[in-house]
């Protein structure tokens, strides 16, 4: 029977066993990520025998995140930065030599691929920002040789460009002057201008993918109604052919033929994903992964050429993701790997899906995961609670397996996720509703969250935690400036404190973002706006923090610089306000590295046991492959007397 014991940090949080598997073209080989020497590399196996696998990859420092293959078959790509930087490079891989070159051996520079196609077989596309930081020329890569070749100058200063599976620039996109974006269409060196979209219809517009003839364009666009459709658009006529569309939630993905680009099914996310507009023939296959995995959330991730092979992967909230190989020719459903099968010794938690309103009246989906001791839906009296606010703000929380929430229902805690407005998924009104709406109605719809889990009898008043990363670092300051008495504590990491720093420090490769932001937050060019940031930033209002506060930043974070948690920290100290400070020097935004990543976690858990008063694990070693700087409030951890 599964314990519901302490679940030791290091099998919530450290390495996956394997996953992100992908099938080579042929269908013949696979590669997936899993550790060696304890960083996540790329390995390697024969479709018909994983178990003969061997690394591919050896590399050491930051894991390899994402890899696949090129489409003729001849190399497996990925990228990788050295310090979190987000100065990415552009690597390649022979499975069958083992030779790894850096195609992009440039200091400094944000490398990005935009194309690889079997219609142009051994070169990729790739962007650089070698000549202007602010924008991406895109190269022709030969990957046998490494040469690069210019094949657009960008100055015209496009945000994007967009190929055809020639590797023909056809259309850009620039920020309009009201926020909203701008598309034009290439026609060799030419450039026309195609549409404008307004600021609301740009959060959910923008081009996907051509088909394999070139000649239309496969798009996600919310122009003419509130939630996003995919339609075609003939690149002659303009003729718009609905593919899929939902009344209340937009499409979120599309599965398309891996030679044709035809779509064949097509997937929304409510409360759950549900599969929707499939080809009699994947509307099959669907049906029978789904009767063969019940309860399972199910994603084709990767698939043959002649898509007769298919990767599955599979989790519900009680069971990390799990890989398979489905056989479309016999019906055959074969495990390849669990992401984390040392976890079936415990027992997970289940999570619930809660629709309620704001109080404006817009509908709020949010998730809460109870520890699995609970019995039914509610506890029997109230609970320490963890108010987990997700990053972006344009992003969303959904159900899934979640390795923070089963980490803290664990130590004793309710988990409350919610996806205030602006998170995507619901319509472009939702969205909308959150403009300059920062540290107001959107913080707003946080606490009717919690009002709403005080009065179901989850969470007890007196013991909510505010909790996130990036935009719900941001949140979690706002928690302890604008509500300090709502929450009795908050850790923010990688958070912002100033929204005109924020503004003005983006990274230079955001330029074509940055009329998009001043809508969205407020234009730190006149002295409106500044007004505005000054208003909804927590750094202004450093006064008014009254609970204990941990902080984690990595020091080279390009998104939220770390003077953002600098700044504050410094105020509070001035003020003789208890301040807990922790940097990564060799991080940016987010913890990657394993050990940083542990160590982080275990300084959390330590944390919400002080002041929520759950269990906690001992540091033990848990500290000790970390390469975190405490500067300021080491003496609440104890480190001598929990080591």
């Amino acid at each position: 029977m599964a314990s519901t014991s302490l679940i030791p940090r290091k099998l919530l949080f450290g390495n996956p066993n394997a996953h992100g598997a992908e099938l080579s073209p042929d269908g013949t080989w696979l590669t997936w990520l899993a550790p060696v020497d304890g960083v996540l590399n790329i390995w390697i196996a024969p479709t018909d025998d994983p178990r003969t696998a061997e690394p591919l990859t050896r590399t050491k420092g930051r894991p390899i995140t994402w890899q696949d293959w090129t489409k003729d078959g001849r190399f497996v790509l990925f990228t990788n930065d050295e310090n979190g930087d987000e100065n990415h490079h552009v690597f390649v891989v022979d499975p069958k030599t083992r030779e790894l070159r850096d195609l992009t051996p440039i200091p400094g520079v944000n490398a990005q691929i935009e194309m690889w196609s079997r219609q142009v077989p051994g070169k990729i596309v790739v962007g650089l920002n070698d000549r202007d930081p602010r924008w991406h020329d895109l190269y022709i890569i030969d990957l046998g040789t490494g040469a690069r070749e210019l094949l657009w100058l960008n100055t015209q200063e496009f945000a994007g460009i967009g190929l055809d599976w020639q590797m023909r620039p056809r259309y850009a996109r620039s920020t309009a002057p009201d926020g909203g974006t701008r598309f034009w269409r290439i026609e060799g060196q030419e450039v026309h201008h195609w549409m404008d979209v307004g600021h609301i219809d740009g959060w959910l517009t923008w081009p996907l993918l051509f088909h394999s003839d070139n000649r239309r364009l496969l798009m996600k666009t919310c122009v003419g109604r509130d939630t996003a459709a995919f339609a075609w658009i003939d690149w002659e006529s303009g003729e718009e052919t609905v593919v899929a569309e939902h009344p209340r939630f937009d499409i979120q993905s599309a599965m398309v033929d891996p030679i044709t680009y035809d779509v064949e099914a097509t997937s929304v996310m409510g409360a759950r994903s549900e599969w929707i507009g499939a080809t009699p023939a994947v509307e099959a296959d669907l049906a029978l992964l789904q009767r063969t995995l019940p309860g399972f959330e199910i994603n084709v991730s990767s698939r043959s050429d002649d898509n007769r092979k298919w990767v599955v992967t599979a989790y519900k909230a009680e069971q990390a993701l799990t890989s398979y190989l489905y056989d479309r020719d016999t019906g055959a459903i074969t495990e390849l790997f669990r992401a984390r099968p040392d976890l079936d010794a415990y027992r997970l938690a289940p999570m619930q899906m809660i629709e309620t309103k704001s109080r404006d009246g817009l509908d709020l989906f949010s998730y809460l995961t109870l520890p699995a001791s609970v019995q039914g839906e509610r506890p029997e009296k109230p609970l320490p609670m963890v108010l987990l606010v997700h990053g972006g703000p344009w992003g969303r929380d959904f159900y899934s397996y979640r390795g923070d929430h089963q980490w803290l229902a664990n130590r004793g805690y309710a988990v409350l996720s919610v996806n205030y407005r602006g998170s995507t998924g619901f319509g472009k009104s939702f969205v909308a509703a959150s403009e300059k709406q920062h540290a107001a109605k959107m913080h707003d719809d946080l606490i009717d969250m919690v009002n709403w889990a005080i009065g179901e009898g989850i969470a007890d008043p007196a013991k909510i935690a505010i909790h996130g990363g990036s935009y719900g670092g941001y949140a979690s300051f706002v928690g302890a400036t604008f509500t300090p008495d709502v929450f009795c504590c908050s850790v923010p990491v990688v958070g912002i404190t100033n929204l005109q720093t924020l503004l003005e420090s983006m990274p230079p490769y955001w330029a074509g973002f940055a009329e998009f932001m001043y809508r969205s937050y407020g234009d730190p060019r006149t002295e409106e706006g500044r007004a505005l940031l000054a208003e909804r930033s927590p750094i202004h209002k450093v006064d008014r923090i009254t609970k204990p506060m941990l902080i984690f930043h990595g020091a080279n974070d390009v998104r939220c610089k770390v003077a953002e948690s600098d700044t504050i920290v410094a105020a509070m100290q001035a003020k003789g306000i208890p301040v807990t400070y922790v940097v990564y020097p060799d991080e940016g935004h987010g913890f990657y590295k394993p050990g940083n990543r542990i160590a982080y976690i275990a300084m959390a858990e330590a944390f919400f046991a002080q002041h929520l008063g759950g269990a906690f694990e001992p540091f033990g070693d848990d500290l000790a492959d970390s390469s975190h700087e405490i500067r300021a409030g080491a003496e609440i951890f104890d480190l001598a007397e929990q080591a």
